[in-house]
């Protein structure tokens, strides 16, 4: 490991976005006098008779849940987007503005009221997997639809407005921001090498060592040398695959442990169930993206602690993301448990 992570401050490039993230090691010596959160025990309950996503439970909308044994998937009922909007464009001067249309679904991961992913068998896992394949299959094959966004939110301190655990999809008509950003890197990398960028870092990654947190046969997951959150993480597959459709039988196993391996650590890490936005990023539906290597972000905010959180606020508002504890760090704690 280079001399100067663990003592100098110094900026990191995100290889995926282009964009700059400082870090600022001798931080984490400073005593902690800031905000504490209190923490809410949730008690384990296998159903909820006033859990809107509970199965035969009755939805805000009136709707009845079916009895579901593994997954449920709906519409959201409070979709971000609708799929029936009027379409306008606005364009006055420098002021523009369009209509946005696309679908919002919820995926209930388990009828068990209180079972996370880390506590779900592996086999559970999968079908929650297998959900994502169909969906993203689905959904991107629509002509209206050019990007599946697949999500979590866990946890209230998130927004998870629901204690079920479940994930989200957005599909929508225009591409978003970050994937805008990853589809320009890795096609440049892609055209100039021919070859994936992130098989390319995997590979270093791997005789490195240094963040590495969990690998099996076709999978891995590590702290990104340029991670902006505390304990982020990444779940790669090591071979180049443009989307989650193309996972093999052994491939989609091998994924489905590594989520529940990290999620696990991420349990024990401050002894709580941990708080984390995760997302697939992958590549969009309206044509072929040879470039994209698909993989998934774990964007947890604790710091210290279960009651001390990390706020993107200040200079990382104004001028770029900045943390404190280096990738290398995290690395060590989470691949310890």
């Amino acid at each position: 490991m280079n001399q100067h992570f663990d003592n100098t401050p110094h900026k990191r490039l995100n290889i995926l976005t282009g964009e700059w993230i400082l870090v600022s090691p001798h931080r984490t010596k400073r005593p902690w006098q800031g905000k504490n959160e209190t923490t809410h025990t949730l008690k384990k309950i296998a159903h909820d008779p006033n859990c809107y996503l509970c199965a035969t439970n009755t939805r805000i909308n009136g709707k009845i849940n079916p009895d579901y044994k593994n997954t449920f998937v709906f519409p959201n009922d409070f979709g971000a987007i609708l799929p029936d909007n009027e379409k306008f464009n606005y364009n006055e001067g420098l002021l523009k503005a369009a209509s946005e249309t696309g679908i919002c679904r919820v995926i209930c991961f388990s009828p068990n009221h209180s079972e996370t992913l880390p506590d779900m068998e592996i086999s559970a896992i999968e079908k929650v997997i297998e959900v994502w394949q169909k969906q993203y299959k689905e959904l991107g094959s629509m002509p209206n639809i050019n990007h599946v966004q697949i999500f979590e939110n866990k946890g209230a301190i998130m927004g998870c407005s629901n204690p079920h655990p479940h994930g989200q999809i957005w599909a929508q008509q225009s591409i978003p921001n970050e994937v805008l950003k990853k589809t320009e890197k890795q096609l440049a990398y892609f055209s100039k090498n021919n070859k994936s960028l992130l098989v390319d870092y995997i590979t270093q990654e791997l005789e490195l060592k240094e963040r590495i947190i969990f690998e099996n046969n076709t999978f891995v997951s590590l702290v990104p040398f340029w991670a902006v959150w505390p304990y982020e993480v990444m779940i790669l597959p090591k071979r180049h695959i443009e989307h989650v459709g193309l996972l093999t039988a052994k491939e989609k196993t091998d994924y489905a442990e590594q989520i529940k391996v990290v999620t696990q650590k991420y349990d024990k890490l401050f002894d709580t169930s941990f708080p984390y936005s995760s997302g697939i990023h992958q590549s969009p539906t309206d044509k072929e993206y040879p470039e994209w290597h698909f993989h998934m972000s774990f964007y947890p905010p604790l710091l210290r602690s279960a009651t001390v959180k990390k706020f993107m606020v200040g200079y990382e508002m104004f001028g770029m993301p900045q943390r404190d504890i280096t990738a290398e760090t995290a690395a060590k704690s989470l691949k310890a448990l």
